[in-house]
């Protein structure tokens, strides 16, 4: 059976001595996030995560969900009862607007605790976060009407939510949708259409689901621009607030898929399902990027976080597992053989994991807080850089951890031999489940494109050269630090890399957009490298701080610049092949005719 253990103390330390959140005490929601607080708030998410979310893990998996004659679905045994536990822990509204019930706490808090949440139980998990984008989507662009209306609820988790995007011909090119709104003369709009892989999409757990859809009002035009958004609920919503009759929304079935089997991933069938509009007409997609972008994040932790779970399962397995005598002699003599967990090629598994693990949990709680300025700070200059430097990460975020997520699933599968082909030891299910966030909320190939399509241009390249800068930066500020020059040395050399390969795009890809495209993934990965690298920069210098302190852990200290040493000498060379690839255009790529496949 696999366990788990929430990482509290290594969030703990990013917070506090490579962040250093404290600086930042002057933004909305810091100052009531004290440093107790925190680690309260990280040590009560981590007993929810191990002792609610877990346990249901694997009976969500074996159990899946149900949809009845009457359309309706029941969700896996415990589900619900577990729904209510975390209800009852205010953990909807962490990061929430006080106005509507939230605790108002900053962003990178609820981001941590949304990891220990997604480990433990990846698809219970989806149920509170897609209900959290749907809440931001209103919060920004809708009516005060209509956040009085749904958002209390919903920070309250009576109410959920969910996005409705894919139609069955319609993924990533949004302007091929049909799903069309007619407009009733009194504000609302008769919805009509189908929809296909809505998670969450229905469920027993809540007394109203808040869908949020995109559709096309008669009229519109064709393409992207004329799409809207419109909140649809399943329930109409009376005066008073209360619940009223059945609205004209249904599921037709739930998809059988490969993982994420707890969450009902739903066709849902409109037929004339009455629903008001979000923000402008026409402006759909503006308003629901809210919403993606948020998924986008959230989907990016999920694969740091199934990375995370299986690495702690492959850890225990190879430390128990006797097999083999280690290269350089006996380690357990008393014993008939050596743990596997001596063999070097054991270990460079292990370490692979547990170097992103760690540089990624940096990495996203980095871009938290980021996330944390852009919405909160009153210099309107430095929140702008800080959004848009999000908007670049989050391709980056999303296509690298999730990848990478996936590929350490299968590396620690691999540590069980062939126990980790069979169900009872759960690293099928983790294989299963991280397959799934390389594709929804946008392919990774599509994350790729979209970063050097369209955000490494974005105001004149602003952001790009904002995080170059602050890169370049660390490594000069550190330049008389002998004991950082190990790792300031590789970390220069990736950035360069990456410098290289931006330019290698400006003066080869307007010509022939081909070479965009052919070069889009190592770029993603390259980019992905370096801000790997640089949080793993930060998280040395932090731990030789402490080590010079003599304060706290030192085993834990000296383990943490180990790992960054491994990452720099057997990871970051990796910047190099990508650079490489990305060099020899799209010419080799392109050249078979289409007939010849």
């Amino acid at each position: 059976m696999p366990s788990y253990s929430a990482p509290i103390d290594d969030t703990l330390f990013i917070l506090n001595d490579v962040l250093k959140y404290e600086r930042f005490n002057n933004l909305p929601g810091f100052a009531d996030a004290s440093p107790d607080i925190v680690e309260a708030v990280l040590r009560e998410a981590g007993r929810v995560a191990e002792e609610v979310f877990f346990p249901l893990n694997q009976v969500g998996d074996q159990e899946g969900c149900v949809r009845h004659d009457d359309g309706s679905v029941t969700t896996p045994k415990g589900f619900k009862e577990g729904f209510e536990k975390y209800k009852e822990g205010g953990w909807m509204g962490l990061g929430f607007d006080p106005e509507y019930g939230g605790q108002g706490l900053p962003y990178v808090l609820h981001t941590a605790v949304s990891e220990y949440l997604s480990s433990a139980n990846m698809a219970f998990a989806m149920y509170p976060g897609l209900t959290q984008g749907a809440m931001a989507a209103i919060h920004v662009h809708g009516t005060d009407e209509q956040k009085q209306t749904y958002l209390p609820n919903m920070v309250e988790g009576i109410w959920t939510g969910t996005m409705n995007l894919t139609e069955p011909h319609c993924g990533t090119d949004l302007g091929l949708l049909r799903t069309k709104a007619v407009p009733q003369g009194d504000g609302t709009y008769k919805i009509t259409g189908q929809k296909i892989f809505i998670s969450a999409g229905e469920h027993d757990m809540s007394d109203n689901i808040i869908h949020l859809v995109l559709a096309r009002i008669e009229g519109a035009p064709e393409g992207v621009k004329g799409i809207s958004l419109f909140i649809v609920p399943k329930f109409a919503v009376n005066d008073d607030g209360s619940v009223g009759d059945a609205n004209g929304v249904s599921c037709g079935s739930i998809e059988e898929k490969m993982g994420i089997h707890g969450n009902s991933t739903c066709v849902m069938n409109y037929d004339d399902a009455v629903g008001t509009l979000v923000g402008e007409e026409n402006k759909g997609l503006k308003a629901m990027f809210i919403m993606m972008n948020e998924a986008r994040l959230g989907v990016g932790l999920q694969g740091l976080a199934i990375s995370e779970v299986a690495y702690q399962n492959a850890v225990t397995y190879a430390k128990e597992r006797i097999q083999g005598r280690s290269l350089s002699g006996a380690k357990h003599e008393d014993k008939k053989a050596d743990p596997i967990i001596v063999h070097p090629d054991v270990r460079r598994n292990l370490m692979t994991i547990r170097s992103f693990n760690e540089a990624g949990r940096a990495f996203i709680l980095w871009a938290a807080l980021k996330s944390d300025i852009a919405h909160r700070s009153e210099d309107k200059d430095d929140a702008a850089l800080n959004e848009e430097m999000m908007g670049l990460l989050t391709p980056v975020i999303k296509g690298v951890l999730t990848d990478k997520g996936f590929d350490h699933a299968v590396m620690a599968q691999q540590m069980y031999g062939g126990h980790g082909y069979i169900e009872e030891w759960g690293m099928s299910q983790y294989v299963r489940d991280a397959r799934i966030a390389m594709i929804y909320e946008g392919a990774n190939g599509i994350q790729a494109l979209d970063l050097v399509g369209r955000k490494l241009g974005m105001n004149g390249g602003r952001a790009v050269q904002a995080f170059f800068k602050e890169v370049g930066d660390f490594c000069q500020d550190n330049r008389e630090n002998e004991e950082l020059t190990f790792f300031t040395k590789h970390l220069k050399k990736g950035l360069n890399d990456l410098q290289a390969a931006t330019m290698w795009f400006v003066q080869n890809a307007m010509a022939k957009p081909e070479n965009a495209g052919a070069g889009s993934h190592d770029y993603m990965h390259l980019f992905g490298l370096v801000a790997l690298g640089y949080m793993w920069a930060l998280q040395t210098k932090a731990a030789q701080e402490k080590l010079a302190e003599g304060a706290g852990d030192k085993q834990y200290f000296d383990n943490k610049i180990a790992t960054s040493r491994f990452f720099f000498e057997r990871v970051m060379p990796e910047t190099s092949a990508h650079l490489a690839r990305i060099s020899t255009g799209a010419d080799s790529m392109m050249a078979i005719p289409e007939d010849a496949f």
